[in-house]
């Protein structure tokens, strides 16, 4: 029996459906991702299924007994309770009373005291510090600190001290939608790690195509109103949506040819004044109510970018710059750099190493307080804000875009604001709804409209993949490699900057700013790695020395640098074929899952070979970790 069905969900607003008698299960051990363009109503789905939303028609149904639990997608503002009291509130009255025990407790004052003892009663008979226990182990697996308040901590921690809450309790089922909004690559590493190891079930809605491939076992597209599935990874499933929308076009092809000739037919027959086929007739009308029926797929954006005349040749030129809001903690320092016209940069950092100053210092928004910064001629600036600050959200899209113009000129064209609009996936009706009722996705492609609308030579992008669906993202990528000018790009989506940026910029939070040729995967493999990575590295390490490793009291005079053991060499040798016979185990299960008949198989073996995959991973990446360990030592 499934573990999640959705059996004929409807859900209309006003003449518009998000679902149209749509249906799903899903199995133990999955990990369906939920893709969809912007607006067809994905996170309105995972709201039906947790509950938040009541649909129209259909049913949601839970196996007995299962336990459903969510990951919110907006981190909390200005939350100042206690990871503890944040991940204990899972566990409603509970909760409340460690939460009540935990404040007590610091108090000495005999009102408080007498508190206490009530407190302490009342979870003896609830069992409550079975489930303190349990909290305290997530939060320490996860590495938190249990009196931590949440607005001292970055999004990527938030989202950890969420993810312990949401898991606490057992879950089933995990709901997650765009999870990695907001997060910087080690955080977003990290919840992959965390959610692979998860035994339950996930439904997620994502767009960074990283984090689907290595997430997703199953994908569900909702399309029309319709939940399509297909029984494949990520990579398969735009091969066979490819074929899918092939064919569905042949078959709409070869109705549209049909309905015209019997249209043809029926006028000859009035004109004639002949004895029609009533039955003929009686299909032209099935046909015709069946064709007005059908819900065309959406227009595919279709923008371009306002290119302004060209700037000089050299951009910015930095030397020695630096800058420092406190003297003692600079955030930039000794910055070398030239930005050439038709540079693409990505600027890369975890959250708060200073990516956004430094752009601002780059294009003359700040004052260096260290060495000079040389700004080129003719600069032609447009910024795309991750926070939508330029857009009023009790307006429409229309005011939004037009400021009082009634056609706005691209490339030498002069084109209607509701034309232009309509580029970007707006219908009429939609472009006058205000922008408070648009989802993420299509407050982020109204800003790439007023963004695309003005002349520039420079384009500054502040996480401008957050919310885009697949295609839009796709169809951005293109534009700004076809872009002559230059562009300077502050993401973490690991495929768009391998497929937009020439060169890599990399702030390490100490204020060093290095710059490495290529995109992500290129500075990958010229050995870029992230603080918190080698942190959380050296903290493996420092659980005591093993039988390979002698104490550093132990080792005398002994040149730190020493070369490789024997023992240790024999172990770099085979490590590879080690690596490479884990990579075919991995490439078999992933064949085997991806076939369309896996889910229909024995759960339990199902559930195993998941399992097995996800085990299977794990050791290649102990063993990938030891690899490269051992390769840094022989180097030395």
């Amino acid at each position: 029996m499934p573990l999640l069905t959705l059996d004929a969900l409807s859900l209309a607003y006003g003449m518009h459906p998000l679902l149209d008698k749509a249906s799903m299960t899903m199995d133990a051990g999955e990990r369906v991702c939920l893709l969809g363009r912007n607006g067809e109503g994905k996170s309105t789905l995972l709201r039906i299924v947790s509950g938040e939303v009541v649909p129209d028609g259909g049913v949601v149904r839970l196996d007995d007994g299962a336990v459903l639990s969510v990951l919110p997608q907006t981190l909390p503002v200005q939350d100042s309770r206690t990871a503890y009291d944040v991940v204990s509130g899972a566990f409603p009255e509970t909760g409340e009373l460690l939460a009540e025990f935990n404040r007590l407790s610091q108090m000495a004052d005999e009102k408080s005291m007498n508190e206490l003892m009530k407190v302490q009663e009342r979870l003896e008979a609830l069992d409550g510090w079975s489930l303190d226990q349990k909290v305290r182990t997530i939060l320490q697996n996860y590495s938190i600190e249990p009196e931590q308040t949440l607005d001292t901590l970055s999004g990527g921690w938030q989202r950890r001290v969420l993810l312990a809450r949401a898991l606490v309790t057992d879950p089933d089922v995990l709901l997650l939608d765009e999870p990695t909004n907001h997060l910087d690559v080690p955080a977003i590493a990290w919840l992959e790690e965390a959610l692979v190891q998860f035994r339950g079930a996930i439904l997620f809605v994502s767009h960074d195509r990283a984090f689907i491939r290595r997430m997703a076992t199953r994908v569900i597209e909702l399309d029309r109103g319709q939940l399509v599935s297909f029984a494949a990874t990520y990579d398969k499933y735009l091969e066979l949506k490819e074929k899918a929308l092939e064919e569905e076009e042949r078959q709409n092809a070869l109705f549209d040819k049909r309905l015209k000739q019997e249209e043809a037919w029926i006028r000859q027959g009035i004109k004639a004044r002949r004895t029609r086929n009533m039955g003929r007739v009686r299909a032209l009308k099935a046909m015709r109510e069946e064709r007005r029926k059908r819900i065309d797929r959406g227009g595919t954006a279709s923008f371009s970018v306002e290119d302004a005349e060209r700037s000089g040749k050299l951009v910015v030129e930095a030397k020695g710059a630096g800058f420092a809001y406190n003297p003692s903690q600079p955030i930039v320092t000794g910055m070398d750099m030239t930005v050439l016209r038709g540079d693409k940069i990505g600027l890369v950092g975890e959250n708060g190493t200073g990516k956004t100053t430094l752009v601002r210092l780059l294009l003359g928004a700040l004052e260096p307080t260290e060495g000079k910064i040389r700004l080129g001629t003719n600069l032609q600036v447009a910024y795309f804000d991750q926070l939508r600050d330029a857009l009023d959200l009790e307006r429409n899209a229309l005011d939004n875009l037009s400021e009082g113009r009634e056609f706005i000129e691209i490339n030498g064209q002069s084109k209607h604001v509701l034309g232009y609009l309509q580029e970007f996936l707006f219908t009429p009706e939609r472009a006058r709804s205000p922008v408070s009722v648009f989802s993420g996705g299509e407050r982020a492609r109204l800003m790439l409209a007023k963004l695309f609308s003005k002349p520039a030579n420079v384009l500054v992008l502040d996480e401008p993949t957050n919310d885009l669906d697949v295609e839009t993202l796709e169809l951005l990528e293109a534009r700004l490699v076809e872009f002559a000018g230059t562009v300077i790009v502050i993401s973490h989506d690991r495929e768009f900057l391998d497929n937009v940026v020439t060169d890599t910029v990399f702030l390490d939070g100490s204020g060093k700013v290095r710059e490495f040729v290529g995109g992500y995967s290129d500075w990958r493999r010229q050995g870029g790695t992230f603080p918190s990575e080698k942190l959380d590295r050296s903290r493996r390490t420092e659980k005591g020395p093993t039988r390979t490793q002698e104490p550093e009291n132990a080792k005398g005079k002994k040149n730190k640098s020493a070369k490789l053991s024997y023992k240790h060499k024999l172990e770099l040798e085979q490590l590879p074929k080690q690596i490479e016979s884990l990579e075919g185990q991995i490439s078999t299960l992933e064949s085997a899952i991806g076939d369309p008949g896996f889910y229909s198989g024995d759960p339990d073996e199902i559930s195993e070979t998941l399992e097995k995959l996800s085990d299977t991973q794990n050791q290649l990446d102990s063993l990938m970790e030891r690899w490269m360990d051992l390769e840094e030592q022989a180097s030395q």
